[in-house]
């Protein structure tokens, strides 16, 4: 019995998927093998720090509104200074205000296409010579994680002054009579 035949373990209407299914396994399995020598040769650390940095960045317009209220109150006081009327504030302050939602200043899709950009450019970056500088690493770890806990600090209090969570926390409210 040759393994030709048709009556084989192997033969069957999804031979053809199973045989594709195979070819990009194979062809996945080559680029992983190409690609941890550069993960595992300890390097390109600039390149992650930027990328990090990046990151960060991203984060924090994510975290933010899209109209600042500390921006508003700025120019609220210098129109006052000029001799301009107090409109009041434009974020509701009381529960009798209007509800006006969350909008972010960097939308969640634009948040993720543009960190998935990042990660590919990071990526090429690290296949190059040119971008592996010689640094002391830890340096450059203690500094990022300095530079992220005052970052969040001042931005956490930003959100309790001007009390918005760009996040959806706490108990759902119901309407009608529900029990």
């Amino acid at each position: 019995m040759s393994s030709s035949d048709a009556s084989g373990p192997g033969a069957g209407p999804f031979q053809p998927v199973a045989a594709q299914y195979t070819k990009i396994q194979r062809q996945y399995q080559q680029l992983l093998d190409r690609v941890t020598p550069i993960v595992l040769s300890q390097g390109w650390y600039i390149v992650c720090y930027a990328y990090a940095i990046y990151l960060l960045n991203l984060l924090l317009a994510f975290l933010q509104p899209k109209f600042d209220p500390s921006l508003q109150d700025d120019l609220m006081a210098d129109e006052i200074e000029e001799g301009g009327e107090d409109v009041g504030a434009s974020l509701p302050s009381q529960r009798d205000d209007e509800f006006r939602p969350f909008v972010r200043r960097l939308p969640e899709w634009q948040f993720w296409l543009s960190a998935t950009r990042a990660t590919f450019v990071a990526l090429l970056c690290s296949f190059s010579q040119v971008f592996d500088v010689p640094v002391y690493w830890p340096i450059l770890v203690v500094y990022f994680f300095v530079l992220f806990a005052l970052t969040m600090r001042r931005q956490i209090q930003h959100m309790i002054k001007y009390k918005y969570i760009p996040f959806d926390l706490g108990r759902k409210t119901r309407y009608g009579n529900h029990k």
